[in-house]
């Protein structure tokens, strides 16, 4: 199935370079493929290939070249320095796509040396937006147990898409980690992983995660840091006016395949809301210029609320999920009337959707079918 970003890339790609940042296997080569049908001289060179690689520093390719994509580029030392010199001295014809499974935005602040010189694409797992927009069928159960990601969501058999899943962990457990960082043990990691998507949902404490697992709570930072830099997992911080308080606080970690969660529905439930509004947040800030960021509410009592969309730091909506409890949540009414956000409930079991005192009870399906993409 065609990716619902191609159109954008391709009009980006006229402009200036074009980075496509996103998780191992979710799609980003075949994109980048279907991007390579709409030129006539293309060339593709991944970094971990020996031979592509030799061609990259040597920039040996075709003079009637049109597009070059360059696939996990990242791992090139100064590779930054590199794409500067190639974007300044290219022959106006040549386009060019970076390709990445790690987070270009953050390796090395990307924007320092390259600014005004690319527009990053986030490529995040199929969401229910994207399959409504591209007119494919949804079953939200199924997307729950097999998560977002083409090849699981795709295949004809459930034991496919576990046997394609514990593949993938163990491609990033065994190999992408060590490239990020030189780790002290492999075990603790693997154990960390496990415990983590046993916890979606909940705010998360260093320290006890460290008592759990026998190691130091700033090891269990950076090693958490380390899954976040390769699209495994991503924190949602509560809302704070202040910044810097608010990632101090303990956040909450959700993973990009909610085919990895171990919980019940409500669970799975809620990492796909939590994947669904990031990609909505990565949409307004690559496509729109606008500053939105994804949160969650909690008072020093303990009073939460799942999520908050914020513009410019400022809440724009807050959002808790329910799988069927149909009663609005004390938390959700009590913040709404409080400081007057806008405020939906959403349910996955709901017969009929309805709005009480300004707050909208919503089917999840429909809620999520409206987002950005």
């Amino acid at each position: 199935m065609q990716r619902i970003q191609l159109n954008q890339i391709l009009k980006d790609l006229t402009k200036k370079m074009v980075f496509l940042a996103g998780p191992r296997q979710v799609g980003k080569t075949f994109i980048a493929k279907e991007v390579a049908r709409h030129y006539k001289h293309s060339l593709y060179l991944n970094y971990d290939d020996l031979a592509d690689r030799k061609l990259i520093e040597s920039q040996a390719w075709l003079a009637n070249a049109d597009l070059l994509i360059l696939d996990e580029l990242h791992k090139m030392r100064g590779w930054k320095n590199y794409l500067k010199g190639l974007y300044d001295t290219k022959p106006e014809k040549l386009h060019i796509l970076v390709t990445g499974s790690a987070r270009l935005d953050i390796l090395g602040k990307v924007g320092d040396s390259l600014a005004g010189r690319f527009f990053l694409h986030h490529l995040l797992p199929l969401s229910v937006a994207e399959l409504t927009q591209t007119q494919q069928p949804i079953d939200l159960d199924h997307l729950l147990t097999r998560g977002g990601f083409p090849e699981p969501y795709l295949a004809a058999e459930t034991v496919d898409a576990e046997r394609w899943r514990l593949q993938y962990c163990d491609a990033i457990l065994t190999g992408d980690v060590f490239e990020i960082e030189n780790l002290q043990s492999i075990q603790a990691l693997r154990l960390l992983f496990e415990l983590l998507r046993t916890k979606v949902g909940s705010s998360i404490s260093y320290q006890s995660l460290a008592e759990d697992i026998g190691i130091s709570p700033a090891t269990v930072k950076k090693y958490i840091n380390v899954l976040e830099v390769l699209y495994v997992v991503f924190r949602v911080t509560p809302f704070s006016k202040n910044i810097a308080r608010s990632l101090l606080k303990e956040p909450k970690i959700y993973f990009f395949d909610t085919g990895l969660i171990k919980g019940d529905v409500g669970a799975q439930l809620e990492n796909l809301v939590a994947v669904s509004l990031l990609k909505h947040v990565y949409a307004k800030i690559d496509y729109a210029a606008e500053r939105y960021s994804l949160h969650y509410l909690k008072t020093k009592e303990g009073v939460e609320v799942d999520f908050a969309l914020a513009k410019e730091n400022k809440i724009e909506q807050i959002i808790e999920v329910k799988h069927n409890d149909t009663d609005i949540s004390k938390a959700l009414y009590n913040f709404h009337k409080k400081y007057h956000f806008h405020a939906v409930q959403i349910v996955k079991e709901l017969r009929h959707e309805r709005q009480v005192d300004q707050i909208k009870v919503l089917k999840a399906e429909s809620f999520l079918a409206q987002l950005a993409l």
